[in-house]
């Protein structure tokens, strides 16, 4: 079936020496995988491997078997242009760390217009702001909504927050937890948006502690997840 459809890149993998394994989370249909014969090698060509970088948004016109085999793209073209994501080191160090986050946590093959419409936004905020630091951690609680595991927020008087739960709770269990000092910095990104990005302060030893805790709530409720590679580089760029 041919499908004209927006897409966003979550990866690209050479394949052989001219070829390109690209997955990418389109608006028709969910997560898709295609396969680019030749594009790598071919000067002349439409599809261009500048086009498929980590969370670029594109429009795209595919074909989709629907047999959970590669699919094929037969033209494409920039939806949004960014500005800054690609050319500033630190958001391209965040784009390269949430690209992974995204594809190790995306795996449904349908439709998901809230989802997409989430990623889009994000995006675009991100490539028109400054850099926060603590921009790739709101982004990944607020992700959790649309992956079905968003805190529950009941009870957030409660001194500890039970990751394997996903719920706030007044006396420690033997699950991983969240407590003390972070829990504060934890609370203080629930329910709030990115344009009150500016008003979270925390410590650089805090970040990097919360991000390792909302890396293990990942770990612990999308099936098959797999830690970030790219962790080591952001860490370094937050320094």
């Amino acid at each position: 079936m041919q499908v004209t459809t927006k897409a966003i890149v979550l990866s690209s993998l050479k394949y052989g020496d001219t070829s390109l394994i690209v997955k990418a989370l389109t608006a028709s249909d969910g997560l898709k995988s295609y396969l680019l014969k030749g594009v790598m090698g071919s000067k002349k060509g439409k599809l261009k491997p500048g086009y498929f970088q980590p969370l670029m948004q594109l429009e795209i016109l595919a074909y989709h078997k629907n047999k959970g085999t590669l699919e094929s793209i037969r033209e494409v073209k920039v939806a949004v242009p960014y500005k800054t994501l690609h050319t500033d080191i630190v958001k391209n160090s965040i784009v390269l760390f949430l690209a992974e986050m995204l594809g190790n946590s995306i795996h449904e093959e349908e439709q998901d217009k809230s989802l997409f419409n989430y990623l889009e936004y994000a995006l675009l905020w991100l490539d028109e702001h400054p850099t926060n630091s603590n921009f790739h951690l709101l982004f990944l609680l607020n992700l959790t909504k649309y992956l079905g595991f968003y805190p529950d927020t009941s009870f957030q008087n409660a001194p500890f927050f039970d990751l394997q739960e996903g719920s706030f709770c007044k006396t420690p269990s033997l699950n991983p937890l969240i407590q003390n000092e972070l829990l504060n910095d934890f609370k203080g990104f629930l329910g709030t948006d990115f344009d009150v990005l500016h008003t979270k302060q925390l410590t650089k030893s805090n970040r990097r502690e919360l991000l390792k805790m909302v890396i293990l709530y990942f770990r612990l409720h999308v099936h098959g997840f797999r830690e970030p590679k790219s962790l080591a580089v952001l860490n370094a760029v937050f320094q």
